[in-house]
């Protein structure tokens, strides 16, 4: 009995340890659960159970402004009206499915069918309705619909500085250039509108909406100064209709600092009105060619070649360079643009005839590793790291590839490819004492809600690539080009203008050269003697037989430098003396006299081509011709 007893007791002890173990491990994970619930879905499971009773409508925040450097409003942002369907909340479903289906244009039954059908508590009906036809709604009181706040991009100018600025989509997201990619700066935190419902979703009576504000988005201001974007503007839109060209395009730099102060082209688009029905159209307009696209600079990127001869001192003022019209390079002819040649030349007149001959004895003096390591430093074959989306690095044969006939040609512009970014930053260094400079669009950022500025950007120099003195140099000899030679075109009289022409073939499939097809450049600096506003002028594709850059893109940038001068208030160091003549009849007779008289009647002009007789002129006899600045072009046929 006392043993039996005993393994009972035994058992009844197990039983409870047994027992006590089970209700400790329950008990353990009924506290777990509840410290899960409590402290991890907490927030969560609150918002659930508010979401029942509370309904939340947004409360769209303001998108921060775009502003030039001058502070005039480039993007800002209009209230419009989003429209919302609570369909446990309405009492004549006919009457509200046919009031908002007129108002806002959307098919009556299948709106009916949402608010009798839906399970959701809220159906959104429309976003961005015009604030006219929005209080015309809240003033009907129909029940069950509600009305919040929102914005929509406007752009004061519509088509000015499209491929810059970019568009946003109907969530206020920016989608392209500069809204997309400073959007974290300018889109603002959306706030919310609550209000106590019951469970179908209801509205309480009495109930007191609570409100979140939202915070603006913050301001940024440009470098752009919209009065130089402007004149780009209107010279890309001249030069495309006057020529019938593929496209147009300018950028202007300031060469101090980076700063972008105007990028235009054409064609283009009004931002108020994008074009997204039609997908490809949006991609071909909205892309920034400037920046994106690349192109073979031909004779501007002598430039290059002129400053690094220079540096390393393979060249000096007095080397002679004889040109017959071609070189021999690697057993190869390769032509200068000028068939019968230009004879012995000093380096300045070289640049200033375009002279392929002299470009291809510098670059092969060189060597190709100093020379890639030349171009490279002035950021040819690498993004310049600008503050935009989608820069390309443009195109460079690789170093240990490249042949003497490939630096010969790359020596005066052909076998490389740049954006015109590169171009005008290149440029810049040469000029300004040799410091490549960073582009950038951006000056500073301000808080949408307090106004304080919290960021600004400073000029950020990437490294020397020329000595102050080759600078000089260079700048003496590209105003040589301006005054004296190929882009006189691109003159300001009594200012002092620098630059260098460029007119390249177009390749197509495979290679090959596409006749007819051009690609006519300037670049130009001025004032010469200090340079802060570096110019690139394209026009693509133009028709008829003026297409040298020297005659296409030249007059326009020289226009515009006019017309900077002039809004700067600056003075010319000679008095302007505004002399007209009547155009004569020169068809039919020889270049010689066509020359000879042109330079007696003191008339600017330039010639095309290199036959013996005139076949036309533009402007044509008995024309009125002002001497400083009508273009004057001399057809030799």
């Amino acid at each position: 009995m006392k043993n039996y007893n005993s393994n009972n007791l035994t058992l009844i002890r197990k039983r409870v340890v047994v027992l006590f173990i089970a209700a400790v491990f329950l008990f353990t994970v009924l506290f777990g659960r509840l410290a899960y619930i409590q402290l991890i879905q907490g927030r969560e499971l609150q918002s659930r159970g508010a979401q029942q009773w509370y309904r939340d409508l947004p409360l769209a925040a303001p998108r921060g402004r775009i502003l030039d450097t001058n502070g005039i409003v480039l993007a800002d942002s209009i209230n419009v009206y989003s429209v919302y369907v609570r369909p446990r909340a309405v009492t004549d479903r006919e009457r509200v499915a046919t009031e908002l289906a007129n108002a806002l244009r959307i098919d009556r039954q299948r709106l009916f069918d949402r608010i009798s059908g839906a399970a959701v508590s809220e159906i959104t009906v429309a976003r961005q309705v015009e604030q006219l036809i929005a209080r015309r709604l809240i003033n009907m009181r129909l029940d069950g619909v509600y009305f919040t706040v929102d914005t929509r991009r406007n752009f004061p100018e519509g088509d000015f500085l499209t491929q810059v600025l970019g568009f946003t989509n109907i969530d206020n997201v920016g989608q392209n250039g500069l809204e997309a990619h400073y959007n974290h700066f300018l889109r603002g935190i959306n706030g919310f509108a609550y209000t106590p419902t019951d469970i179908r979703g209801v509205e309480l009576d009495n109930a007191v909406t609570r409100y979140v504000p939202p915070i603006p988005g913050a301001d940024i201001t440009l470098t752009i100064d919209a009065n130089i974007q402007s004149f780009a503007q209107e010279a890309v839109v001249s030069a495309h209709k006057q020529f019938n060209s593929k496209s147009a395009s300018m950028l202007i730099m300031d060469a101090r600092t980076g700063g972008i102060l105007a990028s235009a082209q054409t064609p283009s688009f009004d931002l108020n009105h994008v074009p997204r029905d039609d997908i490809y159209m949006l991609n071909q307009l909205s892309r920034n060619t400037l920046i994106t696209d690349v192109f073979e600079p031909g004779s501007t990127f002598k430039i290059f070649t002129t400053a690094l001869a220079l540096e390393h001192g393979v060249v000096t003022d007095n080397t002679k360079f004889p040109c017959a019209g071609f070189r021999i390079v690697d057993g190869q002819r390769i032509r200068c643009w000028r068939t019968k040649g230009h004879g012995i030349q000093l380096l300045h007149e070289g640049v200033r005839n375009s002279c392929n001959c002299v470009f291809m004895d510098l670059a092969l003096d060189i060597g190709v590793e100093r020379f890639y390591d030349g171009i490279k430093g002035f950021g040819f074959g690498s993004k310049t790291g600008i503050d935009f989306m989608g820069e390309s690095a443009g195109l460079l044969i690789p170093q240990n590839y490249v042949k003497n006939i490939d630096l010969a040609r790359i020596g005066f512009g052909h076998a490389i490819a740049a954006t015109p970014l590169q171009m005008v930053a290149a440029v810049a260094a040469t000029v300004n004492g040799g410091n490549l400079m960073e582009p950038h669009f951006i000056q500073s950022a301000r808080s949408g809600g307090t106004g304080i500025e919290f960021y600004r950007r400073q000029p950020n120099s990437l490294r020397r690539v020329i000595s102050e003195q080759t600078s000089i140099q260079m700048r003496e000899i590209l105003e040589g080009v301006v005054s004296q030679g190929s882009g006189k075109k691109a003159g300001v009289p009594g200012f002092l203008v620098g630059g260098k022409t460029g007119t390249a073939q177009k390749y197509g499939e495979g290679g090959a050269i596409v006749q007819g097809k051009y690609v006519s450049s300037f670049i130009g600096f001025a004032p010469a003697d200090n340079p802060r506003y570096v110019t690139i002028m394209i026009v693509d594709e133009p028709e008829g037989y003026m297409y040298y850059g020297s005659l296409v893109a030249a007059p326009f940038v020289g226009q515009v430098f006019d017309r900077i001068f002039q809004l700067r208030g600056m003075e010319g160091t000679e008095e302007v003396v505004h002399e007209s003549v009547i155009m004569p009849e020169l068809v039919g007779r020889t270049a010689e006299h066509g020359v000879g008289l042109l330079t007696q009647m003191g008339v600017r002009f330039e010639t095309s081509g290199e036959g013996d007789r005139v076949i036309g002129t533009v402007p044509v006899a008995t024309s009125i011709v002002n001497k400083n600045r009508e273009v004057v072009l001399l057809r030799l046929g």
